[in-house]
């Protein structure tokens, strides 16, 4: 396929980063770290910095860890844009790929602005809390979920 048609899944990679960084900047601006706003029994807002990975994986391993997780964001991002190249016609393929490249990519602005990422939306239910995220954290686990399915659906026989 030509270039030309990864057009529209890199505008939809920007409109994730930017809605993930307004959302961010929000957040920012109204909240202090360790700060919770109770929004409904299942759900706070709360302002927390994430040096490491998913679920805090390695936060506590001396600030290494932040240009690492950088350049392998950097690094999976490049490989995601090679691979909607190939496959951008691909709807539920191009779809999850657009997610995880927008959600990786607005958690790398937060790690070369703040050295860690912003977290800020907080689930729990009956006293068990789920570790604090945001919305590129959200359309990574999308983008991954989806991944998943369009590899497991079936398909339909291509005609060579």
């Amino acid at each position: 396929m030509p270039a030309r048609n990864i057009r529209p899944w890199l505008r939809l990679a920007g409109f994730i980063v930017l809605l993930d960084q307004i959302s961010k900047w929000i957040v920012l601006g109204a909240l202090r770290p360790g700060d919770s706003r109770y929004v409904a029994s299942f759900w706070n807002w709360v302002l927390a910095f994430n040096p490491g990975a998913a679920f805090s994986f390695l936060s506590d391993a001396g600030g290494w860890q932040r240009w690492f997780f950088t350049l392998l964001s950097l690094a999976v991002s490049a490989w995601i844009v090679t691979l909607l190249r190939k496959h951008c016609s691909e709807f539920w393929l191009s779809l999850a790929l657009t997610l995880v490249l927008g959600g990786a990519l607005g958690n790398v602005i937060d790690r070369i602005r703040f050295g860690a990422v912003v977290d800020f939306i907080q689930w729990h239910a009956a006293g068990y809390y789920w570790p604090a995220f945001n919305l590129a954290d959200a359309a990574i686990t999308l983008g991954a979920v989806l991944l998943l399915w369009d590899q497991l659906r079936p398909k339909k026989p291509t005609v060579l």
